[in-house]
């Protein structure tokens, strides 16, 4: 997949969950139809905590590699398995012709901002399992970064030391936790460059549609709710359809900055849908032309 990360024009890459029922999806197969005629650099399927949708991530990835032309990565977490359990998932996920993982810690079941609890039998940190998908075979593997310092992290420098450790393992490039200003992020990234490391460092970014969106992504994410933000969207309080202009016109201004400063692309958030995530492709022109692209081999994606 790193070729499709490496390429001179921004892209734009799209995340979503894996479904729980029919009507999900449904709604998951029409976001990706919609999505793929605009050639994401990839798409990737999140990961229950504790497996509770390893069996769906397993399922879709597959489908996706097998039905479309999309790259398709699928996240592994290490909460609630023993490094045999892992081993097997790994395992799953190359028969089903997957060869990109987001190798994640994870957030302990039931509570994101618990206290985590390692399996008796698995692995303490997100390097670990890095180190453990690079020994399994010729996996592109991806890593999750925090602006702000992950919520466990006792500083910004320690932190940082940890993505860096998890580039040291193998990891190719990372994703960031979702934000809604770039000061942030663009630390963060010189924090990577002064540790001198050149790994991809993505932006990851959520569009903002609502009210819901605007206050609940940054509480998971530890991202900080900026005031001028709040009091810039706080008219359109409870005018769904004004609050969701007003947002998404947000979201195009960020992204612009974060293109502006010479990010390479754009991890989208999707919530699996396609419209938000459309409307800033389309607006950031980030849209690749098939011709243009380089054709992913199968098993590559």
């Amino acid at each position: 997949m790193t070729e499709r990360i490496s390429v001179e024009r921004p892209f734009f890459a799209v995340e979503f969950f894996p479904p729980k029922d029919d009507q999900g999806e449904a709604d998951l197969w029409r976001a990706i139809r919609r999505l793929e005629i605009l050639d994401p650099a990839y798409v990737s399927v999140t990961y229950g905590a504790g497996g509770s949708s390893r069996d769906r991530t397993v399922r879709t990835v597959e489908r996706i590699a097998t039905d479309t032309t999309l790259c398709s990565m699928a996240h592994l977490t290490a909460v609630s398995h023993s490094t045999d359990e892992l081993r097997h998932v790994i395992g799953s996920l190359a028969a089903a012709g997957v060869r990109n993982i987001m190798a994640l810690r994870g957030d302990p079941p039931g509570d994101p901002l618990g206290e985590w609890v390692k399996h008796p039998e698995g692995l303490e940190y997100a390097d670990e399992l890095v180190t453990l998908i690079k020994r399994s075979g010729p996996f592109c593997v991806g890593v999750a970064a925090f602006p702000y310092g992950h919520p466990r992290s006792a500083d910004l420098e320690s932190d940082t030391e940890r993505l860096v450790g998890k580039f040291r393992a193998g990891a190719e490039f990372a994703v960031t936790q979702l934000f809604l200003e770039p000061d942030g992020f663009l630390r963060l990234r010189d924090r990577v460059a002064a540790a001198g490391f050149d790994q991809p460092v993505i932006p990851g970014i959520m569009p903002l549609t609502s009210e819901k969106t605007f206050h609940k992504g940054p509480e998971l994410s530890g991202s900080p709710l900026p005031e001028d933000l709040v009091k810039r969207l706080e008219p359109y309080t409870g005018d769904a359809k004004s609050f969701r202009a007003a947002g998404m016109e947000v979201t195009g201004e960020l992204c612009e900055r974060l293109l502006a400063e010479g990010v390479p692309g754009i991890h989208f958030y999707s919530l699996n849908r396609s419209t938000a995530t459309t409307e800033l492709v389309e607006r950031l022109g980030l849209a690749a032309h098939r011709g243009e692209s380089a054709a992913v081999p199968a098993g590559a994606r």
